[in-house]
């Protein structure tokens, strides 16, 4: 006669612990990589708390770092330029998205005060900063090892790209934490800031290559400049 099996032993998920008010650093960071649901939480609690100031704190550095990166491409004075324009263009382009996202938030149904939607920024700054510090690294090694400025160029693009993305993942997260179950307000902010990033990127040129000036002496949307910098990388190619 068979005996009864006794049903396997499946895993349980465990409610995670709420974040402390007074968390440090190391605990902040350590639950944006491991528990985003969590952060946010706590970020959009009604209580005061010192989370968004933190996350801010470091994202600025982060993003500074990164450009000080960038700048040793070309190096001279590069060095502080890239340094200044990266950060600022990071800091800048949330400033400018901020009242868009608040509005599309609570569009989409979620119960966030600014403070908190500041938070949730602020935390996918951060998060955004932090991988592009894991990046460096290999962005080091390219910038050291060639003179083309459309190749890493290209490559720092790349890497913003999927730093951006998984930052931007942040406000699915966001979503998930509140219960809100449609995203599309969201997802149409998402594309507006990636948007004026972009722009960003050429109002504040330039950031890898040379010029006489500081910033640039003439308008320019960013998709025809990267096309005259394509160009222009080509032109010596077929002139051979």
């Amino acid at each position: 006669m068979n005996q009864p099996t006794e049903p396997p032993n499946l895993p349980t998920t465990a409610p995670q612990p709420a974040l402390p008010a007074d968390a440090g650093l190391g605990a902040i960071l350590d639950t944006l990589l491991k528990r985003p649901v969590v952060l946010i939480r706590a970020l959009c609690d009604p209580r005061p708390s010192r989370h968004w100031l933190i996350l801010a704190l470091v994202a600025l550095p982060a993003f500074a770092l990164y450009g000080l990166l960038v700048g040793t491409f070309s190096g001279g004075s590069q060095l502080p330029a890239a340094l200044v324009k990266v950060s600022a263009g990071g800091l800048v382009s949330a400033l400018i998205c901020f009242p868009s996202l608040y509005i599309f938030a609570c569009l989409s149904g979620a119960e966030v005060s600014l403070r908190g939607t500041a938070g949730v920024l602020s935390a996918m700054l951060t998060l955004t900063g932090l991988l592009l510090l894991g990046f460096a690294p290999v962005a080091w090694v390219f910038s050291q090892s060639t003179d083309s400025v459309v190749f890493i160029g290209t490559l720092h693009l790349i890497f913003w790209f999927i730093a951006t993305w998984f930052g931007l993942r942040l406000f699915g997260n966001m979503t998930k934490a509140l219960g809100v179950s449609d995203r599309t307000h969201l997802k149409v902010w998402m594309g507006i800031f990636v948007l004026v990033c972009l722009q960003m990127t050429t109002a504040l040129r330039p950031i890898i290559g040379t010029s006489p000036h500081w910033l640039p002496t003439e308008k320019k949307f960013f998709v025809a400049h990267w096309i005259e910098n394509f160009a222009g990388a080509a032109l010596p190619a077929s002139a051979n």
